[in-house]
């Protein structure tokens, strides 16, 4: 289970991951805090800042993914993660100078959002040269805990902060975080891809994104985890967005327990990864289960009376989400070719992430118009419907007759 963790430049990957991650949800917690009270506790306020952050992805991240193939993906890294580290630092500098308002903290978000393009895909397809192949499922796996370790962190530290101190402080402890992760990177001697062997390891060539298309599109192996994935980040996990209404319009909770929805629901989620980090590839039966699962114990959350229940529901919920997320990335991951991993990588995030700005704002119309309850259980059920679709498709082959001769530049 740990067997990843045995390689030196996974471990420092590791390490720095962890910090930027716990920085990251400590960040993400105090903004939409931070939102609610600007906006009057407006749930399609937090929505659009949840869209403008991952707008970029859903417009530019395909290119991030050429730009990680052509590009050397530690200096990638290291460039994004110090934009990040000080774009992190304004919010927290308007705030404790009131100046602080809607528009800045909007204008913020988009910046780090476009920041994100470059990131992500750099980071995911990184992965995959500080850990040989046979252990890359695992490391898959260790990546997830240590988000959703980061999970429990961020927001379990960001409640008593804002209490004591004011919710400036929370931005400032994300920027240090960045510090932790370029240290990390400067350290680290990953192996070389196999393009890097060559006199060129990045040509540039018109239709990469659409190669890339046209080669996840021939290999049903890659597009089906693609499109569960872009269903069930789209609509089933705005839990930013459903945990803070429910806590604040619902259960009517102060700011120390506001975090709490995000704490138990990390506490299931990492019980997940770490049971994923058990398993090696998974079948699209595997995935559409998980799917499914994960879309009915969200509806079952909604419908939690009191705030207890809510949060022990959470749990469970978040364990199952992340069996599926951790089997869906790691079947991507092994069975994409190297010269295309960058791209191939990109298509994840901008399912996992660039489907937000296109539903994030209905989420939260839905749970501010209707009700927090029935944005929450829209996600389920979009999420169990899409598992159904997959389901009925079961006997189609996993891999398309063309898939071998469709191969990147």
């Amino acid at each position: 289970m740990l067997r990843s963790l045995r390689h030196r430049e996974f471990r420092l990957l590791t390490t720095g991951q962890l910090a930027s991650h716990t920085g990251t949800w400590i960040q993400k917690v105090a903004q939409t805090w931070l939102v609610l009270d600007l906006s009057d506790g407006d749930g399609t306020a937090v929505g659009v800042i949840t869209a403008l952050q991952f707008l970029p992805l859903l417009v530019l991240g395909p290119w991030g993914g050429v730009l990680a193939d052509r590009c050397p993906q530690r200096r990638i890294l290291l460039v994004t993660q110090s934009v990040l580290c000080l774009l992190s630092l304004l919010p927290g500098v308007l705030a404790l100078t009131g100046a602080v308002s809607l528009a800045a903290v909007y204008a913020v978000a988009l910046a780090m959002g476009l920041a994100l393009v470059a990131e992500k895909p750099a980071l995911q397809a990184f992965i995959a040269r500080t850990v040989p192949t046979e252990d890359l499922p695992n490391a898959v796996a260790w990546d997830t805990a240590v988000f959703n370790l980061a999970r429990i962190a961020g927001p379990a530290l960001t409640g008593p902060v804002i209490s004591g101190f004011g919710v400036a402080p929370a931005f400032f402890l994300n920027s240090l975080s960045y510090l932790v992760v370029l240290g990390a990177l400067l350290r680290m001697k990953p192996a070389p891809r196999a393009r890097d062997r060559g006199p060129h390891p990045a040509r540039r060539a018109k239709g990469q994104v659409r190669q890339a298309l046209r080669y996840v599109r021939a290999r049903p192996d890659l597009g089906t985890p693609l499109v569960l994935v872009a269903v069930v980040a789209g609509f089933g996990m705005n839990f930013q967005i459903t945990t803070a209404l429910m806590a604040s319009d619902v259960f009517h909770t102060a700011p120390l327990a506001f975090g709490l929805g995000s704490t138990a629901f990390a506490v299931g989620a990492v019980t997940g990864s770490v049971a994923a980090s058990r398993r090696g590839r998974c079948g699209r039966g595997y995935l559409a289960g998980t799917a499914w699962g994960f879309g009915v114990l969200e509806v079952l959350t909604s419908t939690m009376p009191n705030l207890a229940a809510f949060l022990l529901m959470l749990v469970p919920t978040g364990a199952v989400l992340m069996l599926f997320m951790t089997a869906a990335k790691s079947q991507l991951q092994l069975g994409t070719d190297d010269a295309v991993r960058g791209r191939v990588m990109s298509l994840y995030t901008l399912a996992s992430l660039g489907t937000t700005p296109l539903t994030a704002p209905l989420i939260g119309w839905i749970s501010s118009a209707v009700h927090p309850r029935a944005g929450l259980a829209a996600g389920g059920l979009a999420s169990a419907l899409a598992a159904v679709s997959v389901t009925a498709h079961r006997r189609r082959p996993t891999r398309s007759p063309t898939a071998d001769r469709v191969r990147p530049p």
